[in-house]
Formats: structure tokens, sequence, C-alpha cells
């Protein structure tokens, strides 16, 4: 009797210690394994490579680029409908298994077999999961086994719901759609809360072949995998007999629309911004993707652009307007044209236009920084440069007049003389210390001084923001922050602190300045005056009234507007029409701004 109780108390303890090594062993052997593979942290920031999203300056999304989900259902918000139809779907077992379903395994490869085709596949949830975050879609035993160890570990550390809700957002759906959301919205325009019963089935019915099942490429094909996903729900006892027939009798009502974000809302600023990212970010880091860039733009403003831009631009002319914070650089509005969809030439980046009297700035600047005052007085009257005979607009000449008042009344004659008394040196170094004619080189020729040389509009509007920045000139910049993949931040203009360089004196500068301020009160820049406000801004035409020019300021801002024909024709309209385009931007932005005048006005005493 003995003997048999110390037998069994040997076996109990044998079994005791055995059980407790493999216990041990199994989880020193997992947390080992654990060690080697990725954080489960990643699912919850996933974004796929090369994805981008774009925010303005008060964080609402401008656009998603690359294979984005464009929109997520936050959690705890995605209905009990489509969470069925995709477990029907895709993993009858999955609140039973740990990760791998080898159950699942089994039936799905008899019934193909049965089949001779693949009818059914043995991934679970978790497993897709795992290979849509970590992994890829090579079909080899090694990715099959990280698949395994890995769902095992999401399995570990997160919740079912987690796992479920992180798959139904990131599961890609065809048609450009990532997630319930995008799906829900791309074929029926809808959010998911909306979804009808056949619509979530035909939707879970996706997953396997998101390209061939698509309803919008192959509707037949899609009504069959509805049928099998609404027969599976029956099934488990998700839906009743009569939904079930409701539903597979239903017929393929499609309502298809554009992915959320997939276009800009401000198509001309972000093919910039697109052009900007290599200067800044690494090719690596922009194929990684994962990046969450917030931008300078400030949407409103931009929107108000765009349509002053369509409504004013004279006749059928095209247009084009930048704003620029002086101080900063950054671009608060980029418009490149009247519509990106007929054209994406962005005449505000790209195209190279006369500027007109607007490049008068350099010459007089010029001047002023060689001790020349606003009350000196000048003769205007017709004279030759060897063979170059420049006129002042209608012929009209006003024979002595101050600096101040040629450069209001914009003469063309005296722009000229100054430039042959200062020197071409002088001006084009003044130019290119306010960012013009750095790229393209200005040539020793007297048109110069009357805008001969082509500029771009983003280019001009940068040095105009120099002079009201009292003589620092800073490149102009659309990024405000960028961050890449778990929120880490890669760039920052508060790190980087762009502080420009000294174009000309601050005397020099406000001097110049408070001349503008002159053209808006009582010159040809007075269409564009604001009432109560300070203004400093010149108008630009170049010959023929092909390109109609305007660019001003208050102090917190920097705006120029452009208008002219592609095809660089006659516009039969003025200057003015830009200076009124700019007051009327002006009228409808002006309340975010406190009422100031500029930093120092100019004195004759001074």
């Amino acid at each position: 009797m003995r003997n048999a109780r110390r037998k069994w108390i040997l076996v109990a303890s044998t079994s005791l210690a055995v059980g407790s090594c493999i216990a041990i062993t199994e989880i020193f052997i997992g947390k080992t394994i654990d060690s080697l593979l990725p954080s489960s942290v990643k699912v919850q920031s996933f974004s796929r490579p090369g994805s981008i999203t774009l925010l303005s300056t008060n964080g609402r999304v401008i656009q998603k680029l690359g294979p984005a989900t464009r929109e997520k259902v936050e959690p705890g918000k995605i209905p009990k409908l489509i969470k069925r139809a995709f477990i029907a779907a895709e993993d009858r077992r999955f609140y039973k298994h740990n990760g791998v379903d080898f159950w699942g395994i089994s039936r799905a490869l008899f019934i193909n077999l049965q089949h001779r085709s693949v009818i059914e596949g043995g991934s679970t949830i978790t497993q897709q999961l795992a290979r849509t975050v970590f992994l890829n879609q090579d079909h080899t035993i090694t990715r099959k086994l990280k698949e395994a160890l890995l769902a095992y570990k999401l399995e570990r550390e997160l919740s079912k719901e987690q796992i479920l809700e992180q798959y139904l957002n990131n599961v890609y759906l065809g048609s450009g759609a990532y997630g319930i959301a995008d799906a829900a919205w791309v074929y029926f325009s809808k959010t998911p809360d909306l979804l009808s019963l056949e619509e979530a089935a035909l939707i879970a019915g996706l997953a396997p072949a998101p390209s061939f099942f698509s309803p919008l490429v192959n509707p037949k094909s899609a009504l069959k995998r509805r049928t099998i996903v609404l027969k599976k729900m029956q099934k488990e006892g998700f839906i009743s007999d009569s939904e079930f027939s409701k539903a597979v009798s239903s017929q393929l009502t499609l309502q298809p629309a554009i992915p959320k974000y997939f276009n800009s809302a401000a198509p001309f600023f972000t093919s910039w911004v697109a052009e900007q990212m290599p200067l800044i970010l690494t090719q690596e880091q922009l194929e990684l993707g994962g990046l969450t860039i917030r931008t300078s733009l400030n949407l409103k403003w931009q929107k108000i652009a765009q349509d002053v831009i369509r409504q004013r631009a004279p006749e059928e002319t095209e247009g084009a307007m930048v704003s620029i914070q002086p101080e900063t650089g950054l671009v608060r509005v980029l418009v490149g044209g009247k519509d990106f969809k007929n054209t994406q030439f962005n005449r505000a980046t790209q195209a190279l236009r006369s500027p007109g009297s607007t490049f008068k700035i350099f010459p007089y600047t010029a001047a002023i920084a060689l001790g020349y005052k606003p009350e000196d007085v000048f003769i205007d009257k017709p004279r030759c440069w060897g063979r170059y005979c420049p006129k002042n607009f209608g012929n009209k000449y006003m024979g002595k007049v101050s600096l101040n008042d040629s450069f209001k009344h914009s003469l063309n004659i005296v722009a000229v003389k100054i430039l042959d008394k200062v020197g071409f040196n002088e001006v084009i170094s003044i130019a290119n210390k306010f960012g013009i004619g750095n790229e393209r080189k200005l040539g020793k020729y007297y048109p110069m001084a009357i805008g001969a040389y082509e500029q771009t509009v983003i280019d001009m509007t940068a040095a105009y923001a120099g002079l009201n920045n009292r003589g620092i000139y800073i490149k102009p910049l659309p990024f405000e922050e960028i961050r890449g993949p778990g929120n880490i931040l890669l760039w920052s203009r508060k790190d980087i602190k762009p502080t420009g360089r000294r174009a000309v004196d601050k005397k020099t500068a406000d001097t110049v300045n408070w001349m503008l301020e002159e053209a808006v009160r009582d010159g040809t820049g007075a269409a564009a005056a604001l009432e109560g406000r300070s203004v400093a801004g010149k108008t630009g035409t170049s010959e023929g009234s092909r390109d109609l020019w305007f660019i001003g300021s208050i102090p917190e801002l920097t705006t120029g507007v452009w208008f002219g024909y592609d095809n660089n024709q006659r516009t039969n309209s003025g200057s003015g029409d830009a200076a009124l385009a700019w007051k009327i931007f002006m009228e409808r932005i002006k309340i975010d701004f406190k009422v100031k005048p500029f930093s120092k006005k100019y004195r004759e005493k001074d």
C-alpha cells in the first residue's frame, strides 16, 4: 500500500517537474522567438510603402498619395454586420483559434482537392493582417512560417477586436480601396454604417482576389462571390433564411465614387510639394512611406484664391496666385491655373513670364541702396540708349519728376535712366540677392529695367516678400513638419529656423516698401487699396498687355497675382485687373490679420 502511494507520488512529482520544464521551455522559446519578431505596435500605426499624407496648416487632409487607407473607421465603430460578413467569408473560427487554424487549413485543403481548384484559403484573418503589415506576397515556405509566428505573436499581444479592426481598416478590397471605409465609399458612396447586408457581403467577398472580384471590373464574378458569402453567413447563423433569400436575390446597385482624398484639394500646390520633397527627404524615406507632411498651405485661403482666379481672370486668360509669409518664407497659397483637370502646367512655379514693371523694384532698390532718395529729381522725356528707345505708357512724359513719383506712376524712361546710372552689376546683384536671376542669368541689356527677362510668379512674389521682411530674403518653403512611420519626427521648420539672407539693409528695404505704399495710395496700384489697411504693391504689364501683374503686401503677407494667355497673345486688358483680383482676395481673408502698419516708414529727415 505504502509502495503504491510512493509510486503515485513519484509519478505525480515527475509529471509536475516535466510539465513545468516544458512550460518554462515553451515560455522561454516563445519569448526568444518574440524578441526576434517585429513589435506588434507597428500594427496600430501601419502605413503601406510609398504612402504619404499631406495636411494643411490646421491639420486637414489635402491629399493622400500612394497605396494609403484614405479613411479609417475609429475603434469600436465598425458595424457588427461587417465583422460577421468578413468572419464568415475569411475565418469562421476567428474567435476560437490562436492565430493559425489547423482545422481550417485541413478543411480548405480537402475542399480544394475535392473541387480540383482553389475554393477556400487556409489563412486566418490574423495571418492576413500579419502578412499585410510585416511581410510580402511571396509564395514561399519561409514566408508562411514567418506569417504563422507573427500571427501567434499578434494573438498574444492584441485582443481579437483589435486584430479584426486593424484588418478591416487595412485589407485591400480592389479599385484603390484600402479598408472597409474606402470600399464602402468607392463602390456604394456610403459610410460603412449605412451598408446593407448584400453590400457588406459583396465587399467581404472581395478579399481573396480584389482585382478580379471587383464589381466595377467583373460584376458577374462579384455576384457569385456575394452569394457564397451570404451562404456562409446563413450557415454560421449570422443571418436568417429570409434575410438570405432577400439579399441573394437583390440586384447589384453600384454608386461608384473616387476614393476620398485621392484628388488633391489644392492640386497645383501639392504638385509643387511633390517636386520639393526630394530636396528634404531621401529616396529611401520616400519609398518607405508612412509619411505625414504638415504643409504650409492655408486651405481656407487657398479655396478663396482658386475662386478669385477662376472668376476674375479677364476674358479667357489663365491666372496664378501665390501668397508668402515674409518672416518665414512659408507659402500659404499657391494657385497655378483655373482648372488642374484641363492642364497640369503650373503657372505659379513653371511659367516664365515677363514681369513688366514689377521688376522695377530692383533698379530702384539699387539706387536707394547707393544713396539716392525718393525726393531726388529726374527728367522724364523721350530718350534712346543706342537703338533701344523705350516709351512710357500712353506716350506720356512728366518732365521733372521725383524718384518716388516716377516709381508710383511706373515711368519706363526713368527706370532705364536709373539702371544706366547705378550700373548693370548693381541691379543684377540686388536681383540675385532677392532670388531673381540665379538659375536663369540676367543679361546686361537696358530692357531689363522694365521686365524683359521672364520670371515665375513664385520667385517674384518671394522677392517682394523679402522687401516686406525688411530686406531679408527667404526662399519659398512648403513644409512645416514631416513625420515618418511611428510618428517619428524627420524634419521640422522650427528646428531648421530658416533665417534667410540679408539682401539689403533695413533702411533701404523700408524706403522701397514706403514707395510701394505710395504706388497703391496714389499710383498705378490704386485698385488694390484696402480701406484702413497699409498696402504696399506694384503693378506690371508686359508689352502688348500679354502679362498682367500685381504683387502686393500687408505687413504679414505678400501676394502675387498674374493673368495672361498661355500662348502669349495680347489680353486687351490692363494690370488693374490683377490689382483688383488681389484686393478681392485680401478683402475675404483680411479678417485673419490684425490692422497694423509696416515696420517702419520712410521719412525725408532720416
